[in-house]
């Protein structure tokens, strides 16, 4: 006899024509100074300001360096000269996103240049136009570059320059030339790190601009030609700086040009000490998930490229380029024909890295169906179509490849949370990544009983100190949530059989054990975990029906709770067959994050007297119940209800569990769910949350009561229970990080004043409007959930129906990655997610409800 109480992410187009003449050279300054105001903090990947496609069709490149000053420009020429210098006809598009020390500093002039150059000096096939345009620049940088500028050296912002620079070198051939189109994003004037340039001229530019440039700068450059299937392309995006140099607003460009996630060039050093640097600027990418396909250093006679091609255990090929002559006046075209069979290799490798890619993701949703056996899915509903290739991640947005939509990555914010584990934004992603690389290198694995190491100490205090703080003393580490319950269940029993004297019996008698039969009281709709005696913890549903689990018996009693919704703008609270005739409607309610959720009109000791009498009715001497019955279809369980539940319960010395392995750690809006009960625990259940969702790991704590009932003097009367992984140190690590994080006003700046509960992530109007909507039944909206059931009958409705399928699908043509619960649809946010993508979020949402409705 027991309580389980489950609680609770415009160019424009520059048009030119191709003059069709002879060694003509044109160059066009135009004055365009409109400022370019970059005001918003919103994160790069937000969906509030949406990425773009990213297209596929053509390899593109990311051009890195582990320093400054060794050579990227250098080499982004020669890729340019290897692919662009031949018979047939081809498109090169040089970005260079952060320039400064502008104008008397352009690398894609250099690049122009260079190639104009290599152009005229090779005999070719095939003539090639040459474009070079600066788009927008500091008011300093303008002024430096034309005479009379903007007119003050102060004004803010980054204007629009738009010069253009044109040469067409002839070929053999009259036909359709290559085209080589250079492209300077944001310009600055002072040769130094972006972020201090930008500072300095009053021109700082956000990530999102940056990236919203660069990404409509991928979609025109390349698609400006009217034959494009005869027509092969390159790209390639060359950085500033090193790896870890700033950007523009401050953030690391390793971090900055994440979310497009572009395979990497690393331009290494080959002088002394170079091994160094070269090997931290390749972790550095690593760690973050970019795809290094080959590194390039200059010789400087010290044969680097050994220990480098050693340490990159010959996986990465290390490609050595002639020395670089010193003298300023050399024009370097002796030195790319010296180094046009390294680039040639380069290229050679690029295009058969990107090809190899390509390839992969197409074969990916096939062999998926051929070889997957997926959780929760019917395959025969499932068509390869059906099949998402995420092909990465960037804190709450997958990167999808998508061959319907002619081979493109687009964006799609992850509205399910990964199954409801993940919090994390792409700061905090790093982070885990580089803490827990900490972890895997100091410890890798170590086993947990009778030891002790630095991340399991940290973790199991700041659990004590906060979701355990003020009732529990220990905490128990297992694999996942339904492992959690299990141990919570053993905890339970034997606290149980304490408390009432019962233990005795067992001491020196086994045969005592079958003649005494305990249960738990839990709520219908409750699910926690797929394990037998999760299993066994829960009402009769989906999960444990004869075909899921034939042993299924359901050692319990379970009540069907009051629960609470939001329809036709009006909050409801419906009480379950047997305890009231008739619902109680009621409108003033205020609905918030905070301890006292429901601040209503109903008379809260009536109601508690009701509860009282149908729980002692109904309980005899049994118990479980639930904030958020989130598997049940997002029930939102009266907390007056759970209240009285949890007090009838501990006057009879029955002992009481939390579940919050989907409802803790700021899920639901604070910290853990208890707090909306006004009561504790004497055991609860964490996980998802807990780690940021990056890797499994869950705990049971529990009271100093509850430990004490298995201390003795025979290991036989202890928990005899365990999981290899126990409390392993990358759990740990990661748990560690993101209870601080989440919980630190520094990092999370969705907190309160109070830093006690989360604010408001879901527009009250908006939620209020969507709960009117026809097609919608009813609606919750809390913490870091929104979830709305659709209006259904019959096979349409309950856990098994396909009906929100159809709505699905166009919300994922949005950028909304959803998964449903039966006719029950719901977005989920991270405790960091701004309020602003919420916004969006519902939206999109709240736009295709009516396209539904008119198809159903």
């Amino acid at each position: 006899m027991m309580l389980l109480l489950p609680t609770l992410s415009s160019l424009s187009h520059h048009h030119h024509h191709h003059h069709h003449h002879r060694r003509r050279h044109v160059i066009l300054l135009r004055r365009l100074f409109k400022p370019f105001s970059s005001t918003t903090t919103r994160s790069s990947a937000s969906i509030a300001e949406p990425l773009g496609n990213l297209p596929l069709t053509y390899p593109t490149y990311l051009i890195w360096s582990s320093n400054t000053s060794l050579g990227k420009t250098l080499v982004s020429a020669g890729i340019a000269a290897s692919f662009l210098l031949s018979p047939q006809r081809k498109r090169f598009l040089y970005l260079k996103p952060v320039q400064t020390g502008f104008p008397s500093d352009s690398d894609s002039r250099f690049v122009f240049s260079k190639l104009s150059a290599l152009s005229a000096r090779r005999k070719l096939f095939r003539s090639v136009l040459a474009t070079d345009h600066v788009l927008k620049a500091s008011s300093p940088a303008v002024a430096a570059a034309l005479p009379g500028g903007v007119g003050g050296g102060n004004r803010f912002g980054m204007f629009d320059l738009d010069s253009h620079r044109e040469c067409r070198i002839p070929g053999e051939e009259d036909g359709e030339p290559s085209e080589l189109i250079c492209r300077t994003m944001f310009a600055w004037r002072d040769a130094v790190s972006p972020h201090l340039a930008a500072e300095r001229e009053n021109g700082t530019v956000e990530d999102s601009h940056v990236l919203g440039m660069l990404q409509r700068c991928l979609e025109s450059g390349l698609n400006c030609g009217s034959d494009e299937e005869k027509m092969n392309a390159f790209c390639v995006v060359e950085t500033a700086g090193g790896i870890a140099s700033p950007g523009p607003s401050g953030t690391l460009q390793c971090d900055l040009y994440r979310p497009f996630r572009l395979p990497a060039i690393l331009v290494g050093d080959g002088r002394l000490g170079g091994i160094s640097g070269t090997i931290s600027a390749y972790e550095s990418l690593k760690l973050r998930g970019y795809d290094v396909v080959a590194v390039v250093i200059e010789d400087h006679g010290l044969v680097n490229e050994v220990p480098l091609g050693s340490y990159l255990r010959q996986s990465v090929p290390v490609l050595v380029l002639p020395s670089i002559p010193k003298d300023l006046s050399d024009d370097l075209m002796e030195w790319f024909d010296a180094a046009r069979a390294v680039f040639d290799s380069l290229v050679k490798t690029m295009l058969s890295a990107h090809s190899e890619r390509i390839k992969r993701l197409h074969e990916m949703p096939k062999k998926a169906g051929d070889v997957f056996w997926w959780p929760f899915t019917q395959h025969n509903l499932v068509s390869e179509e059906d099949v998402t290739v995420i092909d990465s991640r960037c804190g709450e947005n997958f990167a999808v490849f998508k061959v319907q939509n002619n081979n493109v990555i687009i964006q799609q914010f992850d509205a399910c949370a990964s199954w409801w584990t993940q919090g994390p934004d792409a700061t905090l992603q790093t982070e885990l990544a580089r803490d827990m690389g900490y972890a895997a290198g100091r410890y890798g694995h170590v086993m947990f009983p009778e030891n002790v190491y630095e991340p399991a100490l940290e973790c199991a205090e700041l659990l004590l100190e906060g979701v355990g703080k003020g009732w529990a003393s220990r905490a128990y580490f297992s694999d996942n949530g339904s492992t959690a319950i299990e141990i919570a269940l053993k905890m339970a029993f034997r606290k149980f059989l304490y408390d009432h004297g019962r233990l005795s019996d067992f001491v020196n008698d086994n045969s005592a054990e079958r003649c005494t039969q305990l249960m738990v009281l839990a709520l219908t709709g409750s699910y926690h975990g797929d394990t037998l005696g999760a299993m066994e913890a829960q009402a009769p549903s989906s999960y444990t029906g004869f075909l899921q689990q034939p042993w299924y018996t359901g050692r319990g009693l379970f009540l069907s709770p009051p629960t609470v919704f939001l329809s036709n703008n009006t909050w409801n609270l419906s009480l379950p067959e047997g305890m009231q005739s008739n619902n109680l409607i009621f409108a003033n309610i205020t609905f918030n994050s905070r301890n006292e959720v429901f601040d209503t009109s109903r008379d809260k000791s009536n109601l508690a007297e009701i509860y009282s009498s149908f729980i002692a009715h109904e309980l005899a001497q049994y118990p479980e119940t639930k904030v958020i019955q989130a598997a049940g279809g997002m029930h939102l369980v009266d907390p007056l209800f759970q209240r009285v539940l949890v007090s009838v319960c501990r006057s009879k010395s029955i002992p009481i569990i939390f579940d919050e392995v989907f409802t803790g750690f700021w899920r639901l809006g604070t910290e853990t769910a208890s707090e909306f009960l006004s009561c504790v625990p004497d055991i609860a259940c964490f996980g998802k949350l807990m780690t940021g969702g990056i890797v499994p790991l869950a705990v049971t704590l529990a009271t100093k009561s509850v430990f004490e009932s298995f201390i003795g003097n025979s290991k036989l009367k202890a928990l005899l229970h365990g999981h290899s992984y126990s409390a392993h140190a990358l759990g740990c690590t990661a748990a560690a990080k993101s209870i601080k994080w989440f919980k630190d006003p520094q990092t999370n700046s969705n907190l309160d004043s109070e830093g006690r509960s989360l604010k408001e992530l879901w527009d009250e109007e908006l939620v209020y409007q969507i709960s009117s909507h026809p097609a919608v039944q009813r609606v919750v909206a809390m913490g870091t959930l929104f979830a709305l059931e659709l209006q259904a009958e019959g096979s349409n409705a309950g856990y098994a129906s396909v009906y929100a399928k159809s709505l699905l699908k166009k919300l994922r043509e949005d950028g909304v990655y959803m998964r449903p619960l039966g006719n029950v649809i719901y977005l989920m946010s991270g405790p960091c997610t701004s309020p602003d993508i919420c916004h969006e979020l519902l939206l999109k949402l709240y736009g295709r409800l009516d396209e539904f409705s008119k198809n159903h």
